[in-house]
């Protein structure tokens, strides 16, 4: 007679429940909800630095005024450097405990998978053998049936377990996916505090450059506000009328047709203060009736900038580093393979470098309120690559300026393009 008890207990034993490391992961969770608590009482603190920020703004301009802008952007982007900080402590808590319980699960399954196989292989030998052969091979009728009962019983928790074993390994896939969302999610989380931490330096250093070219006295200030003001308009007056040397022809077949999104935007926010050509400042008289010769994007000092398109650098400058010439101040020009060239001037930082590769979206510097601009704002270029040159602007015109010798992009009226001709609806 072959008894059954030994075989049903192995079955049994074979058949592990799921583990689970149920206080590692509430000692996770704990931190994560003090994270959680952080982070709130930080976005209250950017709240009130952005109403402190708005109440600033609608004030005069004046050197006082200006200053307690400043510093309060950098307070603003240091409280949102620390609440990145704090989003990227809990993802990398939540991917710790999404880890934890993948390994728990991925040990059960081990566990379990072993188990079957020595419950099939014993189930395997016991159906090898025929119902007759088990009935005269017991001591009874009886006991044949109750081993046949058993064996069943044995092979419906088997299933059942299979069946278990087949949903956690679907939980664990889908955990598995979680977990490269986590961990895109920690890298652009990381990028993100990489740009607020530019910010806050390129903030800093227009603060540092507002105090050096005032001292930090009004009169100086406003001196200073009035002759960006007077050039304001010269400037691009004098960028339009330029030498029969570079009045040349402009050949629109070698550039791309219009098109809403062949373009992105620079900024995440987008509120533009001044459109392309005849705006109603132009029509007011500046720029000699020639119009406005891109946008004005409003930007607080310090606000990452993106490159609008794939693309070569061909050219950074810095006009106010001659003196006396309020120009395009720390201008990039990016050069692309669709027949266009987009310039992003006034910056208060520069991040990438003549020559240097770029994609769609990459960081390339900050904005700011450097050369003619009396407000912190992003003023956005899109011209015709073949009809543009970086040269002293004292070769190409006829109009006497201070920025004679100041390099930076120069192109025939013709062409300067609309970019709201190659940008996203807004």
């Amino acid at each position: 007679m072959r008894s059954s008890g030994p075989y049903l207990l192995t079955v049994l034993m074979c058949l592990t429940p799921l583990a689970a490391s149920a206080q590692t992961a509430s000692e996770i969770q704990t931190q994560i909800d003090d994270q959680n608590s952080q982070l709130a009482a930080v976005n209250k603190e950017i709240a009130q630095y952005q109403a402190q920020l708005d109440a600033t703004s609608a004030k005069k301009t004046t050197l006082q005024t200006k200053l307690n802008g400043i510093i309060v952007s950098l307070k603003k982007t240091a409280a949102s450097i620390t609440a990145t900080k704090t989003k990227l402590t809990t993802t990398q808590l939540q991917l710790k405990q999404l880890e934890g319980t993948i390994a728990d699960t991925q040990h059960t399954i081990a566990d379990n998978k072993a188990g079957l196989g020595e419950s099939i292989r014993l189930m395997h030998m016991e159906d090898r053998r025929s119902l007759p052969a088990q009935v005269l091979g017991s001591e009874d009728i009886s006991s044949a049936w109750k081993m046949i009962d058993r064996t069943a019983v044995i092979q419906d928790a088997v299933r059942a377990q299979i069946e278990e074993l087949a949903a956690e390994e679907a939980k664990l896939s889908q955990a598995k996916d979680e977990t490269d969302k986590k961990k895109k999610t920690l890298e652009d989380q990381q990028k993100t505090l990489v740009a607020q931490q530019g910010s806050i330096t390129a903030t800093k250093k227009a603060q540092d450059e507002l105090l050096a070219q005032t001292k930090a006295q009004e009169s100086a200030y406003q001196a200073l506000l009035k002759k960006k003001k007077e050039q304001q308009a010269s400037m691009e007056a004098a960028l339009s009328d330029l030498n029969a040397k570079f009045r040349v022809a402009v050949d629109l077949s070698k550039v791309t047709p219009a098109g809403a999104g062949t373009l992105q935007w620079p900024l995440d926010n987008v509120r533009i203060t001044q459109y392309f050509g005849n705006t109603p400042f132009a029509a007011s008289g500046a720029y000699n009736g020639k119009g406005h010769n891109g946008i004005d994007l409003a930007a607080p000092i310090g606000t990452p900038l993106h490159t609008a398109l794939t693309g070569t650098v061909i050219g950074t400058g810095n006009t106010d580093a001659i003196k006396g010439c309020y120009s395009f101040g720390r201008w990039v020009l990016i050069k692309h393979a669709n027949g266009l060239d987009t310039m992003y001037a006034h910056l208060s930082q520069i991040n990438v470098s003549q020559g240097q590769e770029v994609k769609t979206g990459d960081l390339i510097g900050y904005t700011g309120e450097t050369g003619y601009a009396t407000g912190p704002h992003l003023h956005f270029g899109v011209y015709v690559s073949s009809a543009t040159q970086i040269i002293k602007l004292g070769q190409a015109t006829n109009q006497s300026t201070p920025c004679a010798n100041a390099v930076m992009p120069v192109a025939p009226l013709s062409g300067y393009l609309n970019p709201m001709n190659y940008l996203p609806a807004n």
